[in-house]
């Protein structure tokens, strides 16, 4: 099942097509390396069989260190899921509005010329939303258009840039923001003793990301380096995969749903979806010159890799930010595309692809013209 955007030719992108400003990036500073986070873990799950597995588990999801919401001290004061949510909503305000604050330095926009606010997160539940909060705290306008989005999961940043475009396309003048908050340590179910649980714990790390859009006659010139137009993007879900990744809500609040059949419906899916896409733009793989995937972990990518027949360097990017500060859901491929505009830029016009997979179980693909 497709959803699919305007269509640009293969030559030039689209009239009207936005184009991202800025990239702003929060981690909160609380950084810890695997081996510690792992030894922690393993001291709470002592008198468990998890204890003797959380070692193995950690070391095969290939991620160096990662930023918690909260010093590693806090978490078991972190009895329910009422206190877990309440630091949620207070670490995820902060760096929501740091990362806000950066994307719009970086473009040199003044916050209160933002004209319409995307909020992404799944790892903690407020109302009024956390984009709604940052409106006193930034100076943001009271007739600020807000679109809060809670599920996607992985492929909310993916697809929360999709949208934004959407929107753009139909309000050229406007500037927009995507802003994804995910704390995913938050989340941490501690009498959950499933494999499912036990890679979690290794693989998920804290962040947020913001991504700042320009409607096409709003775009202006900025210092830095070149930034892409937006010119398309589609949409996949995959039938009777429900259960494929997402969460169990319950009292004890997100129980991880995460399965190992994660890497193999992307090599069954993701191949024939990027061609149809980009063959409805007179396109081929060939044609692409960045790949800005989600880093879901070292098998997914490995599954990227293989469906896509990618050059052994083409997810490069992607693997660093998995090394250097974990899977962080639906901020990690913001940060991967804040990762690719500081790289070099393209020489002349390139096309790039933006994408990620998430719950549903579903993918997002956006293309980038550089």
């Amino acid at each position: 099942m497709f959803a699919r955007s305007l269509v640009p030719t293969a030559d030039m992108a689209p009239a009207g097509a936005p184009r991202i400003a800025s990239v702003g990036r929060a981690l909160p500073p609380h950084r810890y390396d695997q081996d510690t986070l792992a030894a922690g873990l393993k001291a709470l799950w002592r008198h468990d069989p998890a204890g003797r597995r959380v070692l193995r588990m950690h070391d095969r999801v290939q991620v160096g260190g990662r930023n918690l919401a909260l010093p590693m001290s806090e978490y078991p004061k972190l009895t329910d899921f009422g206190a877990c949510n309440d630091a949620f909503i207070r670490v995820g305000t902060e760096l929501a509005a740091d990362a806000l604050t950066q994307a719009c330095a970086t473009a040199g926009i003044a916050p209160d010329h933002i004209d319409a606010l995307f909020f992404t997160t799944v790892t903690g539940l407020a109302t009024p939303t956390i984009d709604a909060r940052l409106v006193n705290r930034l100076g943001l306008r009271r007739d600020i258009r807000r679109f809060p989005f809670f599920g996607l999961g992985c492929v909310g940043g993916a697809a929360g840039v999709a949208r934004m475009s959407d929107y753009l396309r139909g309000a050229p003048h406007h500037i927009a923001a995507l802003v994804s908050v995910e704390l995913c340590s938050l989340t941490l179910q501690r009498a959950d003793h499933s494999v499912a649980n036990l890679i979690a714990s290794g693989l998920f790390g804290d962040g947020a990301a913001c991504v700042l859009a320009m409607g096409a006659d709003r775009i202006e010139v900025a210092e830095g380096p070149p930034t892409p137009i937006v010119c398309a993007s589609t949409s996949a879900l995959y039938p009777d995969t429900e259960r494929v990744m997402g969460w169990d809500i319950g009292a004890d609040g997100f129980k991880v749903v995460l399965s190992a059949g994660v890497p193999t419906v992307v090599e069954e899916h993701i191949g024939a979806d990027v061609d149809a896409f980009l063959a409805e733009h007179g396109l081929t793989r060939h044609d692409i010159d960045r790949w800005i995937c989600h880093p879901g972990g070292p098998k997914v990518i490995t599954a990227l890799e293989a469906a896509l027949d990618l050059p052994t360097d083409a997810l490069d990017l992607t693997r660093k930010s998995l090394a250097d500060i974990g899977n962080l859901s639906s901020a990690s491929v913001l940060h991967v595309l804040a990762d690719h505009i500081d790289a070099d830029p393209p020489t002349g016009d390139r096309w790039a692809m933006l994408m990620a997979m998430g719950p549903g179980f579903c993918a997002e693909l956006v293309l980038l013209r550089w």
